[in-house]
This record gives structure tokens, sequence and C-alpha cells, in this order.
């Protein structure tokens, strides 16, 4: 038996005030029990506790024993505790741009909490750059290259950037056989893109889109209703393209991939939370189907 749980044992017997009583509280055997009081009496050379027919009564040496030990008793599991939880407690604050948050980094934080019920989750989801240390942010997803090269990164997969448009829509239209003959389609841009398309070999073209839209979703919307062609990210598009509702366009002169990367403020001196879920997510987002180019294979056959 160790010296902690002999310690116990003593503390217990005191706090109980028998044998049978303390016996019972530490689901042991009397004997057990009283064997153990001996050793530790043994030990300091000195009787602990008097015992009687009746009751027992700790000596002055007993009681002195009694309050250190119950301290270091509440000390060491306190430690415990401490250790048990790891810091896997509080708030852990992410941002991951909209729509790849709601598609897969949503669910990866649903999987976390279910197994970390004491920490709290704040995800932010935006397509505007988040500053980590302006918003308080501990990890964040980001599509493209870093604006911050201060920060710690690490690759988790890539997506290129597709034109895509209905079967219906290219009936009507016809496929486009160079990306210099986008100019006679409709075309469905974001507000936010440039008023020029790059591709593959340093081709640029100059787009006058028929709709912006400031909106992933309502682009898809546009697009699955035969409005024109359409440029997304891959993972945007995928189960679209799986679905048959829109194709992959001219996947030759596709500009080279955006790299997707988890991206801190430091690793060295993580705090265990955070510690926790980068390496959840290190460990699920490389799987993805939406990173592996074989998912994709999916295109017009023109």
């Amino acid at each position: 038996m160790d010296r902690f749980d002999e310690l116990q044992v003593f503390v217990t017997v005191i706090q109980q005030g028998s044998l049978a009583a303390a016996a019972r509280r530490l689901q042991r055997s009397p004997p057990v029990i009283t064997r153990t009081l001996a050793a530790l009496e043994q030990r300091f050379g000195t009787t602990l506790i008097e015992r009687t027919t009746r009751q027992l009564a700790p000596t002055e040496a007993g009681w002195q024993l009694f309050e250190q030990a119950r301290q270091l008793l509440t000390d060491y599991q306190a430690a415990m505790e401490s250790a048990h939880h790891s810091g896997l407690q509080g708030l852990l604050r992410v941002t991951a741009p909209v729509q790849f948050g709601r598609r897969h980094v949503m669910p990866l934080v649903n999987a976390f909490l279910a197994l970390h019920p004491e920490i709290q989750l704040e995800l932010v989801l935006s397509d505007s750059y988040q500053d980590l240390i302006d918003n308080g942010l501990d990890i964040a997803l980001r599509i493209g290259e870093l604006q911050d090269s201060s920060m710690v990164a690490r690759r988790v997969g890539e997506v290129r950037s597709m034109l895509i448009a209905s079967p219906d829509y290219l009936q009507r239209a016809g496929i486009p056989q160079h990306p210099s003959t986008l100019s006679e389609h409709a075309l469905i841009a974001g507000i936010r893109q440039t008023r020029e398309w790059r591709f593959a070999r340093d081709v640029r073209v100059r787009i006058t889109p028929r709709l912006r839209v400031n909106e992933v979703e309502s682009q898809l919307l546009a697009l699955r209703s035969h409005q024109g062609i359409g440029r997304l990210l891959s993972y945007q598009v995928l189960d679209d393209l799986h679905a048959g509702t829109l194709i992959r366009l001219l996947p030759e002169w596709e500009p080279a991939a955006l790299p997707v990367q988890l991206v801190t403020q430091r690793v060295r001196n993580m705090t265990p939370k955070v510690r926790q879920f980068w390496d959840f997510a290190l460990t699920r987002l490389p799987a993805l189907a939406c990173f592996h180019e074989e998912n994709y294979a999916i295109s017009h056959d023109s």
C-alpha cells in the first residue's frame, strides 16, 4: 500500500469515527483498515489513535498528522483535477470563410465539442479578413496566401477557381473552347471580384458580368437557373458537379490552386485548448473530399 493510500485511510478513520465506518466508506474490509493503521503507527514510532471498545480518539501526534494529511490530500486532489482538465475549458474563438465554415468547419466544431464538454467555442464566419490579434481570435482557416508572414500556418488542402454552368445553359449558348470566348456569354460574378478573370498561361480576360451577387449561394442559384457561366471555388461547387446540375468548364485553363491553411499566432506556447483544437483540425481537415482532385473528375466532354 502506498503512502498516500495510508494517509487516506488514516484521515477517513478519524472523519468517520470508527474502523467499520471507514471500511464502508473506502469499500475495504475492517482487517485491512486495522493493518494499515498499525503499519502507519509503526512507521511513525508512536500511537496515532487511542482505541477503546466504544470510540476512537486521535492522540496529539494523531491530530497533527490528521491536519497535515487532510491538507495534503486536498492539494493532491486539486492537482489531479487540474491535470485531468489540462486547461480544456473556457472560450475558444475560431474564424473561417462563410461557405467553407458552414460546410466543413461547423461539423468539425460539433465533433470537437462532443469530445470536450467543458469548452465553449465561438465560430466567426466571415469572408472579410479577420485579424487574430485585433479580434481576439485563437485560430483561423484561410484560403489563399497569407497576408501576415508573422503568423504560424499549416496547410490542410487546396482549392481551385472553377468555371461552371448548367447543362441547359450550355445547350442554349454553346460551350466555350477558350477563356477568350467568355465575352460571348452571360457571366455571373461576385461583387468583390475584379473586372478581370485570370487563367493559366498568364491569360487574362476582361469581363462584363450580366449579374453580380455578393453571396455565393445566390450565385449558385442563378447558375442552377441557367443564367450563365460563373466562377467559384471548387469546394463551393462539388455537390453540384456530382449531382450534374453544374458542369466544370475549361479545367486545363484553371489558375494555380489556392492553399487552405490553419493559422494561429504561435504554436510553441499554445494553451491546451487551442492546441487540442489545432491538432484535431489538422487530423480531420486534410481528409475532406473537397481537397482531392479525383472528386472533380466529372467534366463536360466538348
